[in-house]
C-alpha cells in the first residue's frame, strides 16, 4: 500500500486542496481548518445546510489562505484581535474574528449573516478522551485531525452507482491505494513513511457527500448517502473512512509506503 494524494482544507467546509505533502503538526496537518465559518451564535456553518459553499474558490498563497467568493471578489483571510466562542458539535473554543471585508461578502454570497474566525495557538480544543486517553488538539475539524480513506473501497462503491462520484465527496487527508475495498474497517495502526497514524473511530457519514463539489447543490436522490447506507451501516452510523490520530510531527508525502502495524 502507499499514499495515493493528499489534502489540506484551510476552512471548514469549503473545498479542499490535493497538495503534495502533509506538514503534520499539533493540530494535525499544518493550516488544516484552522478557519472556520460561523452564524450569529457562534455555531459552525458547513454544506449541510449551505452546499453552496462548494462553490467559493480556495487556495493557498505564501502560507495566506485566499478566497473567490462568486460574484464578490478575492479576499484574502487574516485574523483581527477580537475573540468569540464558538461551537462545533459539543465543543466551545476561543477564536478570532477574521476581518470584516471576507465576512460581508460571504453574507452576502449565502444570504445569512456569517463570520469567519481563525483558531489561534492559544485555542485548545481537545480530542474525544472517550477515543484516545492522551490528551491531544485538534482544530475546527469535525473531531479528529485526520481522515484516512481506501481507493478501491471508492471504486467498490461506485460499481454500485449509475453516477459515479470522486474521493472529494468524503473530504479525506490521506488516500490510500493498494487495499482490498474496506480492508480500512480494520486497521488501528498504520505506518506512513515516517509517520505513525492510530486509526481510532469509523467516519459516520451525513448529506454533505449528497453535495456535488463543482455544482454546490445536494443531489436530489441523495446518492451517494443512499447507496452507501444500505450496506455500509454500523452502531456508528453510515460508515466511510477511518479517523485518525498521528503520534508526532512529521512530514507524508504522496507515494510513501504504507504499512500496516496493527488490526483489529
Amino acid at each position: 500500500m502507499n499514499v495515493h494524494s493528499l489534502w489540506v482544507y484551510p476552512v471548514k467546509s469549503l473545498a479542499g486542496i490535493c497538495v503534495d505533502e502533509l506538514e503534520l503538526d499539533d493540530f494535525g496537518p499544518a493550516g488544516d481548518r484552522r478557519w472556520m465559518i460561523v452564524d450569529e451564535e457562534g455555531h459552525f456553518v458547513t454544506q449541510r445546510s449551505h452546499p453552496e459553499l462548494a462553490n467559493i474558490h480556495v487556495s493557498l498563497v505564501e502560507g495566506q489562505v485566499q478566497l473567490g467568493i462568486p460574484g464578490q471578489g478575492s479576499f484574502t483571510l487574516k485574523p483581527t484581535d477580537k475573540r468569540i466562542t464558538t461551537l462545533v458539535w459539543r465543543d466551545w473554543s476561543s477564536a478570532l474574528l477574521g476581518q470584516p471585508d471576507a465576512s460581508e461578502a460571504l453574507s452576502r454570497f449565502c444570504s445569512s449573516s456569517l463570520r469567519f474566525v481563525y483558531m489561534p495557538d492559544d485555542s485548545f480544543r481537545r480530542v474525544d478522551p472517550e477515543r484516545v486517553a492522551v490528551r491531544r488538539r485538534v482544530s475546527f475539524a469535525d473531531g479528529f485531525p485526520l481522515l484516512v480513506t481506501n481507493l478501491s473501497s471508492l471504486e467498490e462503491l461506485n460499481s454500485r452507482l449509475q453516477v459515479p462520484v470522486e474521493m472529494r465527496r468524503f473530504r479525506p487527508n490521506v488516500v490510500v491505494q493498494g487495499a482490498a475495498p474496506w480492508d480500512e474497517d480494520h486497521w488501528r495502526e498504520l505506518d506512513v513513511g515516517a509517520c505513525r497514524l492510530s486509526l481510532v473511530k469509523p467516519c459516520s457519514r451525513c448529506v454533505m457527500i449528497t453535495v456535488d463539489p463543482d455544482l454546490g447543490v445536494k443531489d436530489p436522490a441523495t446518492q451517494p448517502l443512499k447507496t452507501l447506507s444500505g450496506y455500509r451501516r454500523t452502531e456508528d452510523g453510515v460508515i466511510f473512512g477511518m479517523n485518525a490520530v498521528h503520534d508526532s510531527a512529521g512530514r507524508i508525502q504522496v507515494g510513501d509506503l504504507i504499512t500496516t502495524i496493527k488490526t483489529e
